[in-house]
């Protein structure tokens, strides 16, 4: 890399049922990027899977309002060519766009944060923020993370899975699992298709909404505990930020508390924990992170019981970068505010490229 103002894409949008969270994620980083260190690049990917290469100054329409937010589709389709270092080609005329640096992408759910876009970013031999494939895929898919933590000593809930044409038996679930239950897609996040359960008649319901996200479904036992999060940056040495709690003012932590209604949910930054419970909290968050094949960012995020039990509950790859999301809120609290904490971000995806560039490719 040379000393020049270093060109950053922003992928946003995506075709998920997240995108319009992704929309609001995008504008915050977006503003809070130095420009005059970076040359950035708004780069939108509407419901169909489009690559809108955009204005910065309007690549949003009805960006103040998060029920109405949405991308302008009037821009220029490109797309990511393999194996040219970041270039673009601009689709209708054939013409190449300014080269890439690095890609940042702000896309969560399926088709951003599962390992989708990580693989064409490899095949473009081009730095990007966060995980790879690996890290990425592993974990969306709340059914195999789970399963490596578990094998891993970290504990979580109990669960089953659930897949198409699957007998599912309300009372034997009971048996196993206890009433309420969380009913969830398994490679989905912010609470979208998230149903609690606490009788026969909600259970199919439930499994029908969550299955019109994804062909595998969770059913989880549910946790009486106080949600905490915590933030990790980094690839190989990973370092943990304090502590958050969510106080959910609605029945749990649901995509309306998360992005719509900026009184849904209270935060505790930090965390009111002793000592102790927040630093194994925060050792089993960098453990889950090494564990899932982490790099760059995660969010982990976990119920503390009343023993003081830990449950692992999910990771997240791309974290909510919003004005009210945890993860920014978190650094800002551990002394890096979000400017840096991008610069960071970004450096870290240079350091993983220089570092996976030095790798042989052949015998």
């Amino acid at each position: 890399m040379t000393s020049k103002k270093l060109r950053v894409a922003v992928l946003f949008g995506g075709k998920s049922a997240e995108h319009e969270v992704s929309l609001q994620s995008a504008r915050n980083v977006i503003e809070a990027l130095d420009h005059e260190k970076y040359d950035i690049v708004p780069i939108g990917i509407d419901k169909e899977g489009r690559w809108l290469l955009a204005e910065s100054s309007s690549y949003l329409l009805d960006s103040g309002d998060p029920k109405l937010i949405r991308l302008n589709t009037s821009s220029t389709s490109v797309a990511v060519v393999p194996q040219s270092c970041g270039s673009l080609m601009e689709l209708a005329s054939h013409r190449e766009a300014p080269r890439i640096d690095v890609f940042f992408p702000i896309l969560h759910g399926p088709f951003g944060e599962d390992g989708s876009i990580q693989g064409l970013l490899k095949l473009a031999n081009v730095p990007f923020v966060g995980s790879g494939v690996l890290g990425s895929a592993v974990s969306m898919d709340k059914d195999v993370v789970k399963r490596l933590f578990r094998d891993a000593g970290i504990p979580i809930a109990d669960f089953v899975v659930v897949r198409p044409g699957d007998a599912v038996s309300f009372t034997a679930i009971v048996g196993r699992l206890g009433c309420p239950v969380f009913v969830k897609p398994a490679n989905l996040g912010s609470s979208v298709g998230v149903h609690k359960v606490g009788s026969e008649a909600e259970l199919g319901p439930a499994l029908a909404d969550a299955f019109a996200y994804d062909t595998k479904v969770l059913i989880e036992q549910a946790i009486i505990g106080r949600e905490i999060e915590c933030s990790v940056l980094g690839n190989e040495a990973p370092i943990a930020s304090v502590l958050g709690e969510i106080v959910p003012r609605h029945e749990f932590y649901s995509y309306e508390a998360k992005y719509i209604d900026e009184q849904g949910a209270g935060l505790e930054i930090p965390a009111k924990l002793d000592q102790g419970v927040a630093g194994r909290i925060q050792e089993a968050a960098i453990k889950a992170f090494l564990v899932a094949g982490c790099e760059g960012m995660a969010r982990v995020d976990f119920f503390l019981q009343p023993d003081g039990t830990a449950i692992a509950n999910e990771i997240n790859t791309i974290p909510g970068f919003t004005s009210i999301s945890m993860y920014p809120k978190l650094w800002e609290a551990s002394g890096i505010p979000q400017p840096e904490l991008l610069d960071r971000l970004i450096q870290l995806a240079i350091a993983r490229f220089e570092r996976d560039a030095r790798l042989k490719t052949s015998r």
